[in-house]
């Protein structure tokens, strides 16, 4: 399927000034000042975060946390909180910061998220291989007959993610069959973690991410690693990304999408 370059350079940019605008969210993940574990039978206090921490059996269990929120009211007495594993965290107020409660591996984390980051007041974009059509490939979807459970590595030594590959998408780099095993992104979509062999040279070392659209009824789809971008843990170290199944290494260099940030 050919695909006009214009079109590819309008939607191209509109895409990149899109992703650019998310990083630079107040609490993105550019806004990231501490990941905080915590022990599993021990209660502990933590600098910078009101309050006394502790692993319950339905959770985190918070207590003396005078200066937090939660859902618009103050923390009165004894909280606890369950964040799902793997999953989007829950947040609490403190100031114009958030206390994000986290469970990755059976443990359970807090992320302290800041606007007044460094990494996030001194953002100036993020550098990027220039638009080449030659990387918008045409792919074919092999599905799974039913999604399959994997676990993957993470950027923090001895942490593991669980994830659900739908299949296999197939295609071809100068006449190179390649293929890349496909997660589930939840809303119909593909999530592909990636690496290549510019990764730790010209790109982040862990890896990048791609998101695939729906493909057809008949399995067709379009792999633009023009769109490739970094994970969180590429900008900050309080990230705790996901790394790629061991059968998405290319061997070939993908010179296309984000590179290293500053």
């Amino acid at each position: 399927m050919a695909v006009d370059p214009r079109t590819l350079a309008e939607e191209w940019d509109a895409w990149r000034a899109a992703r650019e605008e998310e990083l630079r969210e107040p609490h993105g993940w550019l806004s990231l000042t501490a990941l905080h574990w915590l022990p599993a039978a021990q209660e502990v206090t933590l600098p910078g975060v009101p309050g006394r921490w502790s692993v319950h059996d339905d959770g985190v269990l918070l207590t003396d946390a005078a200066g937090l929120s939660h859902a618009g009211e103050p923390v009165d007495g004894e909280l606890v909180l369950s964040p799902v594993e793997g999953g989007g965290g829950i947040t609490l107020d403190h100031g114009e910061r958030l206390v994000e409660i986290i469970q990755r591996g059976g443990a359970y984390a807090l992320r302290v998220r800041d606007p007044q980051a460094p990494t996030r007041t001194g953002f100036t974009g993020v550098p990027m291989f220039a638009l080449d059509p030659r990387w918008a490939l045409d792919a074919v979807f092999e599905a799974y007959e039913t999604p399959r459970t994997v676990h993957v590595g993470a950027v923090i030594p001895g942490l593991t993610h669980e994830q659900s590959a739908r299949g296999v998408l197939r295609f071809a780099v100068d006449g190179v069959p390649q293929a890349l095993t496909a997660m589930d992104a939840g809303d119909g979509s593909l999530s592909v973690l990636f690496r290549d062999a510019t990764s730790g040279v010209s790109t982040h070392a862990g890896a990048r991410s791609l998101t695939v659209p729906e493909p057809g009824v008949d399995g067709a789809a379009v792999v633009d690693f023009n769109r490739a971008v970094n994970m969180p843990c590429a900008f900050t170290e309080y990230g705790t990304c996901p790394l790629p199944p061991p059968e998405n290494l290319l061997s070939i260099a993908v010179e296309a999408g984000e590179r290293t940030p500053r």
